[in-house]
């Protein structure tokens, strides 16, 4: 019995004996036989050099291209106003009228002081040609001849005083009739028939703005000055007329305006509460859609680069320290990790100064799944897939800058 229970315990210990020699055998012959694990899949976007517009957007305000305030030259009693509130008017309409009474009764008088003199002239004058006949024939004395021939001359003068007078007065009935000295759009009357105007007084009866063309005013920082200035003198501002770059519009809304505008000039002088200067365009306004005071935003054209690297910007992201990085696929297959030098944001692209180089396949999705080294497979971007025609979706060909 005890021999049996022996034997029993040997072949126990030796099937475990065994059973341990056969178990890492079998891991290893799994391990062996695991798939190897999978290369994985990135999408890139190849970058290709493109011919692209580099703006500004500028930010300013509309005015009008002429204001006059309408005042009265003379006073007296409004009698009437003759114009329409808001509405076009063009320059010598009649817009309001004073009463003329007391002008027309100072114009008459002036004509018979007038008449007087040339009346009290032709005396003296037949007078002075009497003294020279008598003065031959020694009747008068020298002394008397030149007394009235000093009347003579003092009569004529006289006579220009009056004309003056005459015209003087005709001037003052003439302003009792108040025309508009612009054409343009007139604003409310700050006056009504029955008042008493005065004589440059200083609220002025109404304003009158000429709505076409416009001014669009855009202040600037004085650090931009200079490079404003050397834009213009080196022809990076291109536009059709000399010295002046064609200018484009955005509405308050972010409409395009349909017509181009000029660059006029900048301001000679620096605001110093603001350090800023004035930047001036001139736009047509046919349809009188651009208001005085309406809030703009100007883009104006600093040039061309023809070769220009745009990067999508979900294929660039920063370190630490802000910097700005891009993974790249090479042509073994590896990723690279760049540094870039980023010029302006250009809708969802960046303007790369350096860094980047055509046929660079960036890496936009599947950067979280690689690292700099690894073996990927790269695919094209969905929006960067060849079209039915065979050729990529063009890039935005203009770079605006804030």
């Amino acid at each position: 019995m005890k021999t049996q229970r022996n034997q029993t315990c040997y072949l126990a210990a030796t099937g475990a004996l065994l059973a341990g020699l056969l178990l890492p055998g079998c891991g290893q012959l799994k391990k062996a036989a695991a798939p190897p694990a999978p290369i994985p899949e990135v999408a890139v976007v190849t970058l290709r050099a493109e011919r692209v517009t580099l703006t500004d957007e500028l930010a300013g305000r509309v005015s009008a291209f002429l204001v006059a305030e309408v005042r009265p030259q003379v006073s007296g009693i409004i009698q009437k106003r003759l114009f329409e509130e808001g509405a076009d008017v063009k320059a010598g309409d009649l817009l309001y009228q004073i009463d003329p009474a007391f002008y027309m009764a100072a114009h008459a008088s002036a004509q018979a002081m007038l008449a007087k003199a040339e009346a009290n002239r032709t005396s003296i004058r037949l007078r002075a040609e009497r003294y020279q006949k008598l003065l031959a024939a020694k009747a008068v004395s020298q002394q008397d001849v030149d007394d009235v021939t000093a009347g003579l001359l003092q009569a004529e003068a006289e006579i220009e005083a009056a004309k003056a007078g005459v015209e003087a007065a005709r001037i003052n009935l003439a302003y009792t009739g108040v025309t508009a000295p612009i054409s343009g759009r007139i604003g409310k009357s700050a006056i009504t028939i029955g008042a008493l105007a005065t004589a440059h007084q200083a609220i002025p009866f109404t304003t009158i703005q000429q709505l076409d063309p416009v001014y669009v005013d855009v202040p600037q920082s004085s650090a931009s000055l200079l490079h404003l200035k050397k834009n213009l003198a080196n022809g990076n501002l291109k536009g059709g007329l000399a010295n002046q770059a064609k200018v484009r519009l955005l509405l308050e809304d972010g409409t395009p305006y349909a017509t181009a505008g000029t660059l006029q000039f900048s301001d000679v002088t620096i605001d110093p509460s603001t350090s800023s200067f004035i930047l001036r365009m001139t736009f047509p306004n046919p349809e009188q859609t651009l208001l005085p005071g309406m809030y703009v935003r100007a883009v104006i054209e600093e040039g061309m680069n023809e070769q220009a690297i745009m990067a999508p910007q979900q294929g660039v992201t920063r370190d630490p320290k802000g910097n700005p990085l891009a993974l790249v696929v090479d042509s073994d297959g590896k990723v690279q990790q760049r540094s870039l030098v980023l010029g302006r944001a250009i809708g969802n692209q960046w303007f790369v100064v350096s860094g980047l180089s055509a046929g660079d396949r960036v890496i936009v999705e599947g950067m979280q799944k690689v690292k700099p080294g690894s073996l990927v497979k790269a695919i094209p971007f969905a929006a960067d897939r060849p079209t039915a025609s065979g050729a990529a979706p063009a890039a935005p060909a203009t770079a605006t800058g804030k």
